[in-house]
C-alpha cells in the first residue's frame, strides 16, 4: 500500500471536464510518483502506455458502461500492465542480473503483462495459468510470444498459481539468488494506473445523480483502485462488488466474516478466485471496519445461467454484445439501481467479447467480429511448461533456468 494516499486538489476538479485522458492520467500519476521520477520522463511514460481510449457509453436510463478493452490485448489489464512495464523498464538499471516478474493469471492478466513486457531489456516474465481454465484466445496471447516470456501451465486452479507466486516471494534462499517482483495486482504499481480511468469516467459522467460503480471482481484489484480514487477525493457514492459464484467478498459484506474457499470454475473465468489478494488492501482502506466497508460497498453474486441471461438481455435491449464478466457487472448494477432509483451507475466493461467466443457465440447465436490484433495470435504455435501445483516443481525449474 502507499504510505500516504494523496488528495486530488479542488482546482483540478474544476478543470476535469476539459482535460484529455492522458492529462488526467499524468496528474494522478504525479501525485504518487513525482518524488521518484522527473516530470518530463513521467509524461513520456504516460504518453507511451496510456495511448488508447476508454469510451463511456450510455446504454439506458441511469446506466453506462465504461469500455476498458481498447488496448493491445483487448482487456482492462492493458492499463496497469503497460504503465507498469514502462515504469519497471525505467527503474531497471542493472540488466546484467535480470529482474524476474512472476504473474499468476486466470486469463487477461497474463496476456496483458506478457505483451506489455515483451522485449524489455533486463526483464524476464514467468506467467502461471491454470490448465483448461482460460479461453483459447487468452492462452494464445501469452504462450506464443517467446523471447523473454515463459508460460507455465499449472495442473490446478488460479488460487494454486497465486499460491506458487506468493510462496516464491517468501523463499529466502531463492530471493538471495534472483531479483523477484510481481505484476499481479498484489503489486501496487498495477493499481495506480487503474485509478486513471475512474477519474476519467467521472469527468465524462453527465448525470446529476449519485454515482455508483459496478466492478466485475475476482482478485479485487480493480475495485481496490476505485476505492483509492474515492479516498483521493473522487465523489463516488457506492461501489458494487459483482462476482460469479466465487462469492467470498459478497458473503463478507453480508455477514462480516471472510471465509476463503477453493474456487469454482465458471464462464467468467477471470473472476474464478476463492481467496482474493486485494481483500487485505480493502480492509486497510476502511480501517479494518466492517461497518465502513459495508457503507461504501454492496456485494452481489450470480450464476452462469444468470450471466448468460444478462448477456441476452443486453443484446436484445441495447443491441450491445458483452462478454460474461461485463454481464456480471451489469447484473450487479441492475440489482443496485432497482432499489436506488436516485442513483446512476457505471459498469466496467473489462474485456472484448471476442476473447470469450466459446461463451458469447452460442449464448447470443450471433457472429462476433474478431479484431485483427486478436486474429494474429491464433495463427501462431503456443508453447508452455507443464508443471504440477507443487512449489518444489516450480522452484526446481527456476533454479535450472535462472
Amino acid at each position: 500500500m502507499p504510505e500516504v494516499i494523496p488528495k486530488i486538489e479542488d482546482n483540478f476538479f474544476k478543470k476535469l471536464p476539459y482535460l484529455s485522458f492522458q492529462e488526467i492520467s499524468y496528474y494522478i500519476a504525479s501525485l504518487f510518483l513525482s518524488n521518484d521520477i522527473e516530470s518530463s520522463k513521467l509524461k513520456k511514460i504516460v504518453e507511451k502506455s496510456i495511448n488508447f481510449d476508454a469510451p463511456l457509453l450510455k446504454l439506458g436510463a441511469n446506466f453506462y458502461i465504461l469500455e476498458l478493452w481498447h488496448g493491445p490485448t483487448l482487456a482492462f489489464k492493458d492499463f496497469g500492465a503497460r504503465f507498469m512495464a514502462q515504469l519497471m523498464g525505467y527503474f531497471v538499471k542493472d540488466t546484467s542480473k535480470p529482474l524476474h516478474i512472476l504473474v499468476a493469471t486466470s486469463g487477461d492478466t497474463g496476456s496483458a503483462i506478457a505483451n506489455s513486457f515483451l522485449g524489455i531489456e533486463g526483464i524476464k516474465v514467468l506467467v502461471l495459468y491454470p490448465k483448461n481454465r482460460v479461453s483459447k484466445i487468452q492462452e494464445q496471447q501469452f504462450t506464443t510470444l517467446g523471447k523473454n516470456i515463459t508460460a507455465f501451465e499449472v495442473d490446478g486452479s488460479f488460487d494454486d498459481c497465486q499460491k506458487l507466486v506468493k510462496t516464491t516471494f517468501l523463499d529466502e534462499d531463492l530471493n538471495k539468488i534472483l531479483r523477484l517482483t510481481s505484476a499481479n495486482s498484489i503489486n501496487v504499481g498495477r493499481l495506480i494506473p487503474q485509478i486513471f480511468y475512474y477519474v476519467y469516467a467521472y469527468s465524462r459522467f453527465k448525470e446529476n445523480k449519485d454515482l455508483v460503480f459496478s466492478v466485475p471482481s475476482g482478485n479485487f484489484g480493480n475495485l481496490t483502485a476505485g476505492i483509492i480514487a474515492m479516498e483521493m477525493g473522487l465523489p463516488v457514492n457506492k461501489f458494487i462488488a459483482s462476482t460469479n459464484i466465487n462469492k467470498v467478498v459478497p458473503e463478507y459484506l453480508r455477514t462480516g466474516i471472510f471465509s476463503p474457499a477453493s474456487s469454482f470454475q465458471t464462464i467468467s473465468n477471470a473472476m474464478d478466485v476463492g481467496n482474493p489478494s486485494n481483500f487485505d488492501r480493502i480492509l486497510d482502506l476502511f480501517d479494518h471496519s466492517f461497518e465502513k466497508a459495508k457503507d461504501k460497498i454492496d456485494g452481489f453474486y450470480f450464476t452462469d445461467a444468470e450471466t448468460k441471461s444478462a448477456m441476452k438481455e443486453m443484446y436484445s435491449k441495447f443491441n450491445y454484445i458483452v462478454d460474461p464478466h461485463g454481464a456480471v457487472g451489469y447484473l450487479g448494477l441492475k440489482g443496485y439501481l432497482r432499489s436506488h432509483p436516485e442513483s446512476a451507475g457505471i459498469c466496467l466493461g473489462t474485456a472484448h467479447p471476442a476473447k470469450f467466443l466459446d461463451v458469447v457465440k452460442p449464448t447470443l447465436n450471433t457472429n462476433v467480429e474478431i479484431p485483427k490484433r486478436l486474429q494474429s495470435f491464433m495463427t501462431k504455435k503456443g508453447e508452455s511448461v507443464q508443471i504440477s501445483n507443487l512449489y518444489e516443481d516450480f522452484k526446481n525449474w527456476i533454479l535450472g533456468k535462472k
